[in-house]
């Protein structure tokens, strides 16, 4: 029972962040607005786990992969995604974000030795299939330098989400839990955000309207101190590639509000393509049958 609430809730979380995250696109800078998400959330963690005496500073020896979780997962991945915004619908973004189920299937043969099985090349296939179809009238006949850029920028996103998986399973390992790993992460991610901001230039631009302030508090308190315990909580509870299935979910709700917010027009080859993309998810997860037992006379 715990999984299965830990796995809806995650799924609604992350389903509705993809049309706040549009939301905050537009006059204050990507590397702002993803700062301000992050500095937000790293100081409600580190209040709430000082207020509940489960505030504790990992060892040493487990700091490097705290930074490189922050890298992934609290910083990178999301300078992605917030730029691909500004070049597709965010539910167009969920939709190869939804990919992470073979990206974590992938990494975990390269990083664990995890088994690659032929579900999960056919899984490739149906999800490439899905998003030739969702993006290749704008890729390859229309030639739309924008869709390009979105789709590369949310593949690019997603790889680093994948690579932050991989580290948090072995922070899990490790005895690091979900909650202690997060709030040192965002904590770490909003500090690399902050040089980067420093390195290059970019202005500081104030939260200009209730509309993005609002957006970046959900963002920062639901989306990532709430969706990101609850994710990694079901990573080190049933492991990385199940966890992501429910990314396959996260299309669904997400194009469902881009339709009513973003004015997405659905056409019939992107919601045959929808469909194979998530078809793909879930051919990974479609239990097998249990081998047959032979009798000897």
């Amino acid at each position: 029972m715990a999984n299965i609430i830990l796995f809806i809730s995650t799924v609604v979380i992350w389903g509705t962040t993809w049309i706040a995250i549009a939301m905050q696109v537009g006059p204050v800078p990507v590397l702002v607005s993803v700062f301000y998400r992050f500095a937000t959330a790293a100081v409600l963690f580190l209040i709430v786990l000082t207020v509940m005496g489960k505030l504790k500073i990992p060892a040493l020896k487990n700091q490097p992969f705290i930074l490189a979780q922050a890298l992934c997962l609290f910083s990178l991945n999301f300078i992605c995604f917030y730029n691909a915004a500004s070049y597709v619908p965010s539910g167009l973004i969920s939709v190869i974000f939804s990919l992470a189920t073979i990206y974590n299937a992938i990494n975990a043969r390269l990083f664990f030795g995890d088994r690659i099985t032929v579900r999960t090349l056919v899984a490739a296939a149906l999800g490439a299939s899905g998003l030739l179809l969702l993006f290749g009238p704008d890729i390859l006949i229309h030639y739309n330098v924008d869709t390009w850029k979105g789709v590369s920028l949310s593949a690019l996103g997603t790889l680093f989400f994948s690579l932050g998986n991989m580290v948090s399973r072995r922070n899990s390992a490790a005895g690091i839990t979900p909650a202690t790993a997060n709030a040192w992460g965002m904590t770490y991610g909003a500090i690399i955000l902050l040089g980067l901001i420093a390195v290059t230039g970019t202005p500081v631009v104030a939260p200009p309207d209730t509309r993005y302030l609002l957006a970046m508090l959900y963002l920062a308190a639901i989306g990532s101190v709430v969706g990101f315990t609850t994710y990694l909580m079901l990573v080190a509870r049933i492991g990385s590639s199940r966890a992501a299935y429910a990314t396959v979910l996260f299309p669904v709700v997400a194009l469902s509000l881009s339709t009513l917010y973003e004015g997405y027009q659905w056409t019939l080859l992107g919601g045959i393509g929808l469909l194979l993309t998530l078809a793909g998810n879930v051919v990974i997860f479609a239990k097998q049958p249990a081998p047959r037992k032979t009798s000897t006379a």
